[in-house]
């Protein structure tokens, strides 16, 4: 007999439990990245208060979902703040809401975790209902699980959810020998576009350096953590993540950490901070502390593209929005989320809604692959 439970801290299950749900494919929902934004302090800023629920045959672990009450819709990458205005102009409350996602983090992944093996429809199907019941149990307004891969997609649609589509922009591996290979691909104007970026890059006169988890120091870590903070405090944002996060990634997950940083001797100027896959690269946070012209390039797309072609991996999905990454090769691609309401009138409304955004959405893909910088023969 299945059943549900919730927890308020991940450290409550056992990381091989958890791990056998979420699997090595993707990093972010492994036990220690997002055990470690709890423990390092890293929800608190903007209030991603955990509310894991858990599936259970007898004893054992088989699904899970990462879930969080929010009180507001910051780092979430989908934005609904639209939707929170109209609730509140008709005098009922958006928040609390749950969130079914990984803070911060808008890369696609499952979100409805099941163990090898087991009925993986029937324990989606029960995790889907244990969180329609939370919503409604708690009287919040919604539930909106973000970047959720294809068969959570479809769970979540043949139980009625809206999906909403998003684009981000994905660097897929042909099969290049190396990166001059990958350049071979280019309409001659965008190639010479990258190496004329990657000449500047080089002139801030040090050297690059890519380090694990194992390599980096503690003073690599410092370093790169003050040129985190500075990119967010430039933007008037806040930095959420502590630096004893990242050390403590370092440590419980080393073989998942891909830093690349510049340095000039023995100091270092600019960092960029990604996480690997089974199959692919996430870049997620890059910081500088002066500018060089092109090295945020260099950094964040150029020396991790070379980095994938070197090491056999397949994709690299650069982080949110950032249309400027089409000419380097990143082309658009989907992304999905599911979303239920509970305000029957309000799920009418948003749904009208997205059966307008969804396909200008569409069209939007369309006409940005219409502007590929591959060559016509390379292009997909």
């Amino acid at each position: 007999m299945l059943r549900l439970s919730r927890i308020t801290a991940l450290a409550e299950v056992p990381a091989a439990a958890w791990d056998r749900l979420a699997g090595t494919a993707n990093p972010f929902i492994c036990h220690a990245f997002l055990n470690a934004l709890e423990t390092q302090d890293c929800l608190h800023p903007y209030g991603w208060q955990p509310t894991h629920l858990l599936a259970w045959q007898g004893d054992v672990l088989v699904g899970a979902v990462p879930l969080y009450l929010k009180t507001n819709s910051y780092g979430e990458f989908v934005f609904d703040w639209a939707w929170a205005s109209a609730y509140e102009r008709s005098g009922l409350a958006y928040y609390p809401k749950l969130v079914g996602a990984v803070p911060y983090t808008p890369a696609t992944g499952p979100r409805l975790l099941v163990a090898p093996q087991a009925d993986a429809a029937a324990i989606k199907t029960l995790l889907i209902q244990g969180i329609e019941e939370l919503t409604r149990s708690l009287g919040f307004s919604s539930a909106h699980l973000l970047f959720t891969d294809t068969p959570d997609t479809a769970a979540l649609a043949a139980q009625g959810w809206l999906l909403r589509l998003g684009c981000q922009f994905h660097w897929e591996n042909q099969g290049y020998r190396d990166f001059d290979d990958y350049l071979d691909a280019f309409v001659s104007k965008k190639r010479k576009q990258i190496r004329r970026e990657r000449r500047d890059a080089q002139n801030f006169q040090g050297e690059i350096v890519i380090l694990d988890g194992h390599t980096a120091t503690d003073s690599d870590w410092a370093a790169f953590h003050g040129f985190y903070t500075s990119t967010f405090e430039r933007k008037s944002g806040t930095p959420t993540l502590q630096l004893n996060f990242f050390k403590t990634l370092a440590e419980t997950i080393p073989e998942a950490i891909v830093l690349v940083m510049a340095r000039q001797g023995t100091h270092s100027v600019a960092g960029a901070f990604n996480l690997r896959g089974t199959d692919t690269l996430y870049g997620r946070h890059y910081g500088c502390g002066e500018h060089f012209r092109h090295l945020h390039f260099e950094l964040c797309y150029y020396q991790t593209l070379d980095y994938c072609i070197q090491h056999g991996l397949q994709r690299f999905e650069a982080g949110a929005q950032g249309e400027h990454k089409l000419s380097r090769g990143f082309l658009p691609k989907p992304t999905w989320s599911a979303h239920q309401l509970a305000q029957p009138q309000f799920a009418s409304a948003v749904q009208r809604f997205l059966a307008q955004e969804t396909p200008a959405m569409q069209a939007y893909i369309e006409e940005l692959h219409t502007h590929s910088p591959f060559s016509a023969q390379t292009s997909d």
